[in-house]
Order: C-alpha cells, then sequence, then structure tokens
C-alpha cells in the first residue's frame, strides 16, 4: 500500500489521516504534522481508481457503494492498521478521514473499533445500516458536516451519529451552513477534539 509516513518516539500518539476521493496521501498528512507535533502519522492512499481519482473502495454511483468492494477494502485497511499499530505500540491512535476518507474510517471502526480511541469523521456518507458493535463504547467519534452537503444528506449524518451513540461512544455533531467543503469551524472542532486531555 502506498502511504506516507512520519515515525517518531514522541508523545506516543499514533495518527491516521485518510484523503477524499481524488486527494493522496499528501491531502491531510502535513495537516496532521502540524496538529500533532510529537506524533507519529500515517496516511494511505487509496488503491482504487475512479477515472483516474484515487479512492479506498468502489461505488457504482453516487452514494451507491460496492459493498464487496468495501468489505475487501475494509479487511485490508484494518490489517494495514494492526500492522502500524503492532509496528509502533502507541500510547494511544486517533484518526482523521474526509469525505471517501471518512467512509473508510468509519468502517474500519465497525470492523475494528479497537484499533482507534478517538476518530474524526468529516463529511462521512453511510447509506447502509452497520451491525451492531458493542466494542465501540466508550470511544470518542466527532463527525462534521455540511447543513446543505448535496453528497452527504444531513439526515444520514444524523443516522451515523445516533448508531455511535447508540453502541455507546460519546458523539461529538458539528455543522456548518455551507455543503462538501471543510469550514473554518470544523477545523476548530478537530484541534479541540485531538487536544490531549488535561494532566
Amino acid at each position: 500500500m502506498r502511504y506516507a509516513a512520519r515515525h517518531t518516539e514522541g508523545d506516543g500518539t499514533l495518527a491516521f489521516t485518510f484523503h477524499g476521493t481524488g486527494g493522496t496521501e499528501d491531502q491531510f498528512h502535513g495537516f496532521a504534522e502540524e496538529m500533532f507535533p510529537g506524533a507519529s502519522v500515517v496516511s494511505p492512499r487509496g488503491d482504487v481508481s475512479e477515472h483516474g481519482a484515487s479512492r479506498f473502495f468502489r461505488r457504482t454511483g453516487e452514494g451507491v457503494y460496492d459493498m464487496a468492494d468495501l468489505a475487501r477494502a475494509t479487511a485490508k485497511m484494518s490489517r494495514f492498521v494492526d500492522d502500524e499499530i503492532a509496528r509502533i505500540a502507541p500510547a494511544r491512535t486517533v484518526a482523521l478521514g474526509y469525505s471517501n476518507g471518512a467512509n473508510i474510517l468509519a468502517s474500519v471502526s465497525f470492523d475494528q473499533p479497537a484499533h482507534f480511541d478517538r476518530i474524526a469523521l468529516l463529511h462521512p456518507l453511510i447509506p447502509f445500516d452497520p451491525a451492531p458493535q458493542p466494542g465501540l463504547a466508550g470511544r470518542h467519534v466527532l463527525i462534521t458536516a455540511g447543513e446543505r452537503d448535496p453528497i452527504c444528506p444531513p439526515d444520514q449524518t444524523r443516522a451515523l451519529a445516533k448508531y455511535y451513540a447508540d453502541q455507546g461512544a460519546h458523539v461529538e455533531l458539528v455543522w456548518h451552513s455551507g455543503g462538501h467543503e471543510i469550514a473554518r469551524n470544523e477545523i476548530e472542532a478537530i484541534a479541540t477534539f485531538f487536544a490531549p486531555a488535561p494532566v
């Protein structure tokens, strides 16, 4: 798998970033390096090409997922994350993903909830009902979204937030008034969400 990585002894944090459709491993890698100055940062690139645009799994239309390929991609990414965690042995593991990257991150959290202590899902779209996952209890989830997002309908965003809450996760839902773009208040929410807990 192609990816960008910064490995450091640092503060014991391992951070993953997952790009959106058409992005690369560099889309959020530098942002994460700045946000987590003492952390190891790993940013994989999706292995699917949609008319030349990198994605983590295939789809057959806007908001219509190839569920078999999503299962393949989820299993592959779960193994990749597991290998990085085993190699680095971090004190905490966090992740953020945008759009398609948020979707693969969410899917990995449904499959292997113990991988991440905190996840930030920026403009996710999960157009199916995930299976119950009691392992999500106590995990921290931030979801950010646009009230007028044409790609991620607000009702599905709320349904995803409810799913995590129903599993016992600690969920924060942050909106902005725009569409699929990332707004300043999302960046501020991410910084607060990932800030180290006071000693």
